[in-house]
Formats: structure tokens, sequence, C-alpha cells
């Protein structure tokens, strides 16, 4: 990574005396703008900063987020659409109203509109209606979990969405979701770019797994594991009220573990945890069933936590087949654990007494908590704060407890996962006390 990697696209110089300045009582202090050369690093390390100064070149870093005292598009002849994409997560309905608020209330921006169903909403096939968005009618929205303007998996025609974006008279559109969602936007900007277009795409990011990379967290995350949290609990209580009493919860995480992981330190109750970023053998001398019967056999119960990407290559596929989206479609990893669990001990005469429990579509669809209410509502107005300035093809990121932008191409580059030698993990392996690993030699 380089700092060029990370400058943001702007569509044009501010012109516009921003409304957060006019607004200004003269008798209360000055609003803090912030200027584009005020920068958040990536590292904060002294070793990092003493490496750089050696090299002489400028460390990695991320444009900060925030108001700017001069802004591109002129509140009054300004149109907005936000669409909503991928699946449902906690907080969705606190970004659209937080969205609208700032818009309308802080900017005076009154024309806004809701995008229905995703993507597909933009695509005339699919005849899906636009909703013209006021500050009352979102006012409630974020006491209920779900996404008001409803949601879709998918890709669609690019070029249809910027026609439709063209028709609409639309300026700035705001993208809220996860990596497919964030590659889509890229590919609206650069679609807009060809057309020498002026309008702005942002990215506000949606992923329940805290998995979108060069951002400390994503919205709804926090609202999903300490629901996981609650859900452990009793599964610990149904555990310990059997003899060899085995509760085996599965929760999401398709190709990161950090719901697992935070649930299981958050409650200390967890024996296990089992995640997409480390492999485990079922049998054999080091194997899961080995070292889950010796559990038994000294605690008699044990409580198994398992992200829906976890031992994947353990499970027998033919074909692999593909959501809407496009990510791979993961074998059921619970079930395949509660049947092998089953398998194992009747065969060898062991008692034992299962209980398998999947809270996933409960917990997606939850209301955010007031932390992530909060954390929403931040997310929001910062990508407001950009967006009417003129920043393009970015997304808002959080970074150092720092809000930051970020050009999508590099929040979607890969992955973010478990550091398996991090401080997470390790943290992890003390609370549960399962063996660092359960591969054969």
């Amino acid at each position: 990574m380089k700092y060029e990697d990370f400058l943001i696209t702007t569509l044009g110089k501010g012109n516009v005396i921003s409304p957060l300045k006019q607004t200004q009582r003269t008798d209360s202090p000055v609003y803090k703008f912030v200027k584009d050369d005020e920068r958040i690093l990536y590292e904060v390390s002294l070793e990092s900063f003493q490496k750089y100064q050696e090299n002489g070149v400028l460390p990695v870093s991320f444009e900060k987020a925030g108001p700017k005292e001069t802004i591109y598009f002129e509140p009054a002849k300004t149109k907005v659409a936000i669409v909503t994409c991928g699946g449902l997560c906690p907080g969705l309905n606190n970004v659209i109203r937080g969205l609208v608020n700032q818009l309308f209330y802080r900017y005076g921006v009154s024309r806004i509109l809701g995008i229905r169903y995703g993507y597909e909403g933009f695509i005339s096939k699919f005849n899906h209606s636009v909703i013209e968005l006021t500050a009352p009618m979102v006012s409630d929205i974020h006491l209920a979990g779900g996404s008001f303007l409803g949601m879709s998996r998918g890709e669609q025609d690019v070029k249809e969405i910027v026609d439709t974006l063209e028709i609409l008279n639309v300026n700035i559109l705001f993208c809220i979701g996860g990596d497919g969602t964030l590659k889509g936007a890229h590919a609206i900007h650069e679609e807009i770019i060809k057309r020498k277009l002026k309008i702005c795409v942002a990215g506000i990011p949606k992923t329940i797994d805290n998995d979108i990379d060069l951002i400390q967290k994503s919205f709804g995350f926090e609202t999903a594991f300490s629901i996981a949290n609650d859900i452990i609990r009793n599964a610990h209580n149904e555990a310990q009220g059997a003899y060899n009493g085995i509760a085996l919860v599965k929760l999401m995480g398709r190709d990161s573990g950090f719901i697992a992981a935070s649930a299981a330190l958050a409650i200390q109750e967890v024996n296990f945890v089992l995640v997409p970023e480390i492999s485990f053998d079922l049998y054999g001398i080091r194997g899961f069933l080995k070292v889950l019967r010796k559990r038994l056999e000294e605690r008699h119960h044990a409580v198994i936590v398992v992200a829906e990407g976890a031992g994947q290559d353990l499970i027998e596929s033919k074909d692999l087949q593909k959501d809407a989206s496009g990510n791979v479609k993961h074998k059921d990893i619970g079930i395949y654990l509660k049947e092998k669990i089953k398998e194992e001990f009747d065969s060898k005469g062991f008692p034992y007494s299962i209980k398998y429990i999947d809270p996933s579509y409960i917990i997606r669809s939850a209301p955010a908590n007031a932390n992530d209410s909060k954390f929403c509502n931040l997310l929001a107005q910062n990508a407001v704060h950009a967006a009417v300035a003129g920043k393009t093809d970015f997304v808002i990121g959080y970074w150092n407890y720092e809000f930051t932008l970020i050009p999508i191409p590099m929040a979607v580059a890969k992955r973010k996962k478990i550091d398996v030698e991090g401080e997470l993990w390790w943290n992890v392996l003390e609370a549960t006390g399962q063996p660092i690993s359960m591969k054969n030699p």
C-alpha cells in the first residue's frame, strides 16, 4: 500500500459556502471544519513512523472525514438517492434516517429519493416504485429492524442504473451495503466517469460480519454479537442442565469469524470457537471430536460456537454453487457437526445430549442497540459531509477512532479476517481453553 492509493476523487472545487457556516449564531463557537489535507495514519506505532522517516516516504494514511467550509453541490438544487443492498443488518434504518435528517435539517437538501429493493430499484423490468423521502417519514424507522427501503442481492446492468440516475436527475447516490454493493458502487462510478457526468457515489459499509478491510468496525456488528451473547448464555444453561450436555451455536461469519470470537469473549462461557480462518480435523489424536470428548469427561458439559464459514473443507461437495451476490454457498457446518458428533459418540457408546441453535436470521433483522445507533448516525453524517463537498467513489471508514474516507477499490481489494497470531484470537484461546491447533501432526 502506498500513500497515493488512498487519495480521494473529487468532482471539482467547492465554491458554495456550507450552510453549516452560514447558520452559525454570532454568540456560538465556529464549527470545526476539516481541510482536505487532514489525514489519519494507518499505522500508529513509533516503529512504523521511524521506518517511513528512514525511507523518506509519506506514511499510508486516510483522508479525515468531516464537514467542509465550502461544498460542491448547492443544496437547493441538489437531488439525492439512497439505496440499501445485500442482506439485512441491524442499523440499516438508522443509517437511512441519519442520511435524510442530515441532508434536510443540516444542509437544506429537500429532494431525497429512496430506491426500493437494492440495485433492482434502478432497473425498469422490476418496476419498483421510488419513494420521496422526508424527515417526518423516517422519524421512527430506527425503532424497527430490517430495511425501510427493502433489499436485494445480485448484479444489475450498470449502464441501466446510470441511465436511471440521469432520468431522475440524481446528483448524489448513497449506497449502503457490503463488499458486493461497494464493488457495484465503484462500477457505477466508472460508468459515470465514462459519460462525463457530475454525480457523486458514496458508500456506507454494511457488513454484519465486520469483514470490510481497512475499517475498524462496521455498523450492526456490535448489536450482532451482543444478541449472540444472550443466546450463548441460554445455550450454556441448556448444556449444564444435562449430563455431558453439548450446546452447539452457529453464528454468521462467511469468511471471517469476528462475531463468533467477540461473542465468546463477551460471555466467557464458550469452550470451543470454530472460525473460517483456522482449519481443524474432526478425527485423530488432536481432532475436534477427541478434544470435545475429553472436555465432556472432565466437566460434563460443553458450549461450541461455530461461524458459518468454518470447516467447509471437511464437507464433501461435488459442485460449488453461488448466491446472487456471487458468494460461494457454504454447506451447513452446524448441521454437519451435530451429525458427526452424534455419529461418533453413538458408535462409541458415549452418553451425551446435544442441542443445536441457529439464530442467524433473528440476529440480522434486530434493531440496532444504543452504541450501534450512535455509530450509524455518525457514519451517515460524515457520508453527507463528504458527498456534498464533491467527494466521490469513497466509502466512509473508521480507523484509530476517527472517521475516514477510503477509495472504494482499496476497501474491497481483500476481506478483513482474524489475525490468528494477533491479540483477538489469543484472547479467545485464553477464554475458551481450547487447543491452539486441532490439526493432526
